[in-house]
């Protein structure tokens, strides 16, 4: 599996994926992405900033999508629990989707493995992981933990003013030359 940043000739492609992503967590009962976020901006300014990235798998198939945010993410700011480092060199996980097309066969798990591999290959500054996922997204929180995240705490009314997120955070392995 690869990951490759997104550039606005995949525009298209990254907001199908989402709005797959958002009609699976519909269809799974999760009140996640379920208004106008993610939409066509979000994904624009991602690709414009260098934060959106596409997922390949080992044959080629464009299966899914996330965006790595640099921090300082504001986003977190108001997180109800405790980070298992004070840094400023960590970056984000967010609008992480696997296409039903390709949902079953184990991407969500080899993204977040070669997610991190890269990371830590690519940007041996960063310190940490962070990501969050709506209460009611399962998938996401197996995934996460299984990955290797801790949970941290929570974040109530990020994106709508009764919506409690979850917050995860994985240390990377910093290589020492």
């Amino acid at each position: 599996m690869k990951i490759r940043k997104a550039t606005m000739a995949d525009l298209n492609v990254v907001v199908d994926i989402l709005r797959d992503g958002r009609n699976q967590l519909a269809e799974r009962g999760v009140d996640q992405w379920q208004g106008d976020y993610p939409n066509v901006t979000h994904v624009r300014e991602d690709i414009e900033n260098g934060y959106a990235y596409l997922v390949k798998a080992d044959d080629g198939q464009t299966v899914g999508t996330l965006a790595i945010v640099e921090a300082p993410d504001h986003f977190y700011d108001k997180l109800n629990g405790e980070w298992l480092i004070n840094t400023e060199n960590y970056v984000v996980i967010h609008r992480v989707a696997i296409h039903s097309r390709h949902a079953g066969k184990g991407y969500a798990s080899k993204l977040f493995l070669s997610l991190i591999e890269y990371l830590e290959t690519e940007r041996p500054d960063i310190k940490s992981i962070r990501l969050s996922t709506n209460e009611n997204n399962a998938a996401m929180q197996r995934i996460a933990i299984k990955s290797g995240f801790k949970k941290v705490g929570t974040l109530h009314g990020a994106f709508r003013p009764n919506e409690l997120s979850y917050v995860y955070e994985l240390l990377t392995k910093v290589r020492v030359a």
